[in-house]
């Protein structure tokens, strides 16, 4: 049955739409961190349908708040007043840190970067827009553009000038031997020398930590620090919550936060794990820039009452069970096994991040060289093991990704990483 629907599949949809695993698998159902194929195996999630099954599978709370929604109105647009996505924008302006916020919900966070480009080079009246080199924004026209991964970017066809930024991958290119201060000083100096060369910028867009790109980061205060040079001339930050959002990280509950010395953002996007696996992105801004625009909007499908309802449900969940605090507490303990477990496998050259954002960088034994054979080769046993993980990176990199929901339980975190050390040990 399973290749039968692989075979429709493939004769109905595009061949770019990827798919994990040599034999792919139909998940069917889910509960609390665990999913179950369509031939009854049952796996531990540690990707959560990637990074977006953020508190747990078929939570009850969430799962009572869309039924209940569904049986009152599923949708009406934004043209009608619409009491849960007020309740929702409130909540999440209140929490974003940005002063006077305006909240705009979209359906993906490929959406609400296209709408923060749009905002941002409204603004400003600048169709140039910096990014971080390895960096992922999602598929839209405008986000293939900016999104410095080569894996994930089909066209240089764009309607943005965009330049690209050192600084998002700390452990390789032209600084990664120096330390943290010197790193940050030497990134800033590039940013400098580079707003010498072009015309103004609108914005710097920039996730945290960088998701596709394989969990990489820079040092703590490495925006904070480009902030000072944007400030000179006027320039917005954006960040890119889309995957750090949440509390994932543990140390805080944006990932902007890790940076924050000279403030918050001027525009902060958000989707994937809000949702808790319905369709939520949106957008937070101050009020000047948000209302810049000078032509109507309205968005069919953003804000929609059962995708609010399902926010708020999860949002209350993630709030009053303290599952940032789940993620440091477990995901320390999780990051810290790995480690020890990898520290016997030449192929491993890191293991990085931070709370339940983990990745393993996979390099060819004795070289720097991406290892995409090897990881594709652990993603495969981590799978037979009853363990489900993803995989990323960029320019020569090569990491499998760890990030289970956020209510992972320590002896949930063992089990896994019992897996995962027999799958890497598999490839030795």
């Amino acid at each position: 049955m399973t290749n039968d629907l692989l075979g429709r599949h493939r004769a109905v949809l595009p061949d770019w739409l990827a798919l994990y695993y040599e034999e792919p698998i139909e998940i069917t159902h889910g509960e609390g961190r665990h999913v179950w194929d369509f031939e009854g195996n049952r796996y531990l999630d540690f990707f959560g349908g990637i990074l977006t099954t953020m508190t747990a599978h078929a939570l009850p709370e969430v799962t009572k708040a869309v039924s209940e929604q569904a049986g009152r109105i599923i949708h009406s647009s934004t043209l009608y007043l619409n009491r849960p996505m007020v309740e929702l924008a409130e909540r999440i302006a209140q929490l974003s840190g940005i002063p006077d916020a305006r909240v705009f919900f979209t359906t993906s966070g490929t959406e609400a970067n296209d709408t923060a480009l749009l905002l941002a080079t409204t603004y400003r009246r600048s169709n140039t827009v910096l990014a971080m080199r390895n960096s992922y924004h999602g598929r839209s026209f405008s986000s293939v553009g900016i999104t410095g991964n080569r894996g994930w970017s089909p066209t240089s066809l764009s309607p943005l000038q965009t330049l690209y930024v050192h600084g998002g991958v700390r452990s390789r290119g032209p600084y990664a031997q120096l330390d943290d201060a010197a790193f940050i000083a030497a990134c800033v100096e590039d940013l400098r020398d580079l707003l010498g060369h072009t015309r103004p910028p609108a914005a710097l867009i920039a996730e945290p930590i960088q998701g596709v790109g394989g969990f990489t980061s820079p040092p703590d205060g490495l925006y904070a620090a480009f902030r000072e040079v944007l400030h000179e001339h006027g320039i917005l930050w954006i960040a890119d919550e889309v995957q750090t959002g949440w509390g994932r990280t543990g140390e805080h509950f944006w990932g902007w936060q890790a940076h924050g010395r000279n403030g918050p953002p001027d525009i902060m996007t958000f989707a994937k794990g809000i949702g808790n696996g319905m369709s939520i992105g949106g957008v937070v801004a101050r009020a000047e820039i948000m209302n810049c625009l000078d032509a109507n909007s309205i968005s069919t499908f953003g804000g929609t009452q059962i995708t609010m309802a399902a926010g708020l449900a999860n949002l209350t969940y993630l709030l009053e069970h303290d599952l940032q605090g789940n993620a440091r507490r477990v995901g320390g303990m999780l990051i810290e096994r790995i480690r020890s477990a990898a520290a016997h496998v030449p192929h491993v050259r890191e293991v990085r991040g931070r709370g339940l954002m983990i990745g393993i960088e996979l390099t060819r034994p004795g070289t720097g060289e991406a290892d995409w054979q090897a990881a594709s080769a652990v993603l495969e046993a981590a799978r037979a093991g009853g363990l489900l993980i993803g995989k990323g990176g960029g320019h020569n990199t090569s990491a499998l990704r760890i990030a289970p929901p956020l209510s992972l339980t320590v002896a949930e975190a063992e089990e896994g990483a019992e897996i995962l050390e027999s799958a890497l040990r598999s490839i030795q």
